[in-house]
């Protein structure tokens, strides 16, 4: 008989409180910790396996994992150290002179007087002006970190960066209404459990001939791919909070699951212009590299570029292979902050689901091999409960029930016992109406040799 375990979530407002009251859960995490859970944390194990031990060795060898801790820089400006604070003020008073003395190259406008084209210049970068308030001074952190705080270095690559926006008219570029079919290959979607927002980049769906063509047959079409992600990448930057201590930084997912590879030389070209162009232009906007469904060949691309990285850059990298990549987004992005074809909760914003969004939590419950585990949702009110609920590959029993607090009430079924596959829908969502005081129980039966992550969030509505 399987060993079975139970997490009590209780949904409920005090007995004498109005049911008016009762809108929402207080609260949808367990109340109890699973030792495996806890063990996982405290081990640190590597970010990605795969379906057998032998393989999961294999792996181990092949594939680079987490390379070391990374914790981000502070935006807050009162945390900088005092040499970071005196390269902050000196690359300031470089930053004065050069607009003083017009150093940035800005052309005077039309029908400009002399006294208004001798006056300092006026750059603006992201949508924030140099030297206005502490936006601009964490504008100008970036460029310091980029060149490790060496300010001359630092000036160096703002002018470069300023006359490279003039050159690309990126102003402009940003209004711009432009043809872009790859709103399913770069896209961003909710926010890591740090705030940072989250940019998915799915390199999988170049195996579209059509749409490899249309974006890398020629010169011309690789010019307005660039342009493309250019006005990408600006339009999400400037929803970034530039204000001391704010999120600045960006979370980067990058799924590689039949990524065409480095065979393709005209993506070859393309990426590689395009990452120039931004490490060059655009310093310190990655807070973490995800990279997940890891191929093989992955790591002859990572074996030619190791070598010439940087710790702190490495200590910024995650990857995950396909059978544990949800679970490594996990650790980073809650469930529901993650799409449902990774593993998570959110559906696409032009789809529809009225009983949830990104605001209502998900609890996550590792499953051990060979158990059972059985979430039981406490009610002490009349209501309409509302449930989603998904085990990462199924290939489990699921069953949901309805357990009355009366001892001669009978135990209602809402469903029965489903052997789910891989291939059924990821996501169940089931509804219950609540009559009397009881609890709900939904079961998850792992008959497998493997761990599973089970992921669950309910809602209620009053009756």
């Amino acid at each position: 008989m399987a060993e079975e375990s139970i997490i009590t979530t209780t949904l409920t407002t005090p007995v004498n409180q109005p049911p008016s009251e009762l809108t929402t859960p207080i609260e949808s995490k367990p109340t109890l910790e699973t030792p495996e859970k806890a063990a996982e944390t405290e081990t640190a194990k590597k970010e990605l396996g795969d379906e057998t031990s032998s393989q999961k060795e294999e792996e181990t060898t092949r594939i680079p994992q987490n390379l070391g801790s990374f914790k981000e820089e502070s935006s807050n400006l009162s945390d900088l150290s005092d040499s970071e604070k005196k390269s902050l003020n000196e690359l300031k008073h470089l930053v004065r002179e050069a607009l003083d003395s017009h150093q940035f190259g800005s052309v005077p406008k039309p029908g400009e007087d002399a006294a208004a084209a001798n006056a300092p210049e006026e750059v603006t970068i992201w949508g924030v002006p140099l030297l206005e308030d502490d936006r601009s001074d964490v504008v100008l952190l970036k460029f310091l970190r980029a060149r490790d705080f060496k300010v001359k270095d630092s000036l160096t690559m703002l002018k470069n960066t300023v006359k490279w926006r003039r050159d690309f008219k990126i102003d402009e570029l940003v209004d711009e209404d432009l043809v872009d079919d790859l709103d399913k290959v770069v896209f961003m979607h909710g926010h890591d459990r740090e705030g940072h927002p989250v940019c998915y980049n799915v390199y999988g769906e170049f195996q579209n001939k059509e749409l490899y063509s249309k974006t890398f047959a020629d010169e011309e079409k690789r010019k307005h791919f660039l342009r493309t992600r250019i006005q990408f990448l600006e339009r999400s930057i400037r929803k970034l909070d530039f204000s001391s201590g704010g999120v600045s930084t960006i979370f980067q997912i990058n799924d590689m699951k039949n990524s065409p590879g480095l065979g393709k030389k005209e993506l070859r070209s393309a990426t590689k212009q395009a990452v120039q162009l931004l490490q060059d232009n655009y310093p310190e906007f990655v807070f973490k590299q995800a990279f997940i469904n890891v191929p093989w060949w992955y790591l002859v691309f990572y074996t030619v570029i190791g070598p010439f990285m940087t710790p702190r850059s490495k200590s910024k990298l995650v990857f995950a292979g396909p059978s544990r990549s949800a679970e490594t987004l996990f650790k980073y992005i809650s469930p529901e902050q993650v799409p449902v074809q990774y593993g998570g909760l959110s559906v696409d914003p032009c789809d529809c689901n009225p009983d949830f969004s990104l605001d209502d939590p998900a609890s996550e419950v590792t499953v051990k091999p060979g158990t059972k585990q059985t979430v039981e949702i406490i009610i002490y009110e009349k209501c309409e409960i509302v449930w989603e609920i998904r085990v990462i590959g199924w290939e489990v029993s699921y069953k949901a029930e309805f357990v009355p607090e009366e001892k001669d009430a009978y135990t209602v079924v809402v469903q029965k016992p489903r052997k789910l596959k891989p291939a059924d829908e990821p996501v169940l969502t089931q509804s219950f109406k609540v009559n009397e005081l009881g609890k709900v129980l939904l079961t998850v039966d792992n008959p497998t040799s493997k761990k599973k992550k089970l992921v669950y969030r309910f809602n209620v509505k009053p009756l």
